[in-house]
């Protein structure tokens, strides 16, 4: 029984990530790459076929192909998802979290994807 939830429960994320990075196609603001990544995440733990279509897709399946094969994501995504990053991060720690451990913590985690995001070599923009 819990196999099946979390079947269709990563099937439902899944499908809500795509829904966002495609939206992120055509709203400059908001990054695609990292909702696709997570989608993609999803469909591979739980549905072979709609990980295939994602990647098969013409439109949304470069972005996760590039990144897998090391192409990597476009400048304006990196800076787009860094930015939200801090300004998600940064609003929390100074108006909601009040104990300082976690505003640590969440320092450090924003530190942390902010590295990986800048490891990731930068592809030509689309």
């Amino acid at each position: 029984m819990l196999m099946w939830l979390k079947r269709y429960a990563l099937i439902a994320a899944g499908s809500l990530f795509v829904a966002v990075g495609a939206i992120g196609v055509v709203v400059p603001v908001l990054p695609t790459t990292p909702f696709l990544l997570l989608a993609a995440a999803c469909y591979i733990r739980s549905s072979p076929r709609f990980y295939r279509w994602l990647l098969g897709n013409r439109i949304l399946g470069r972005y996760i192909r590039d990144y897998l094969s090391g192409a990597g994501i476009p400048v304006r995504t990196k800076i787009t998802a860094l930015s939200l990053l801090w300004l998600t991060i940064l609003i929390s720690v100074i108006y909601f979290v009040e104990i300082t451990a976690i505003r640590a913590l969440l320092l450090i985690v924003a530190t942390g994807v902010s590295i990986h995001i800048l490891s990731i070599p930068s592809a030509k923009a689309r």
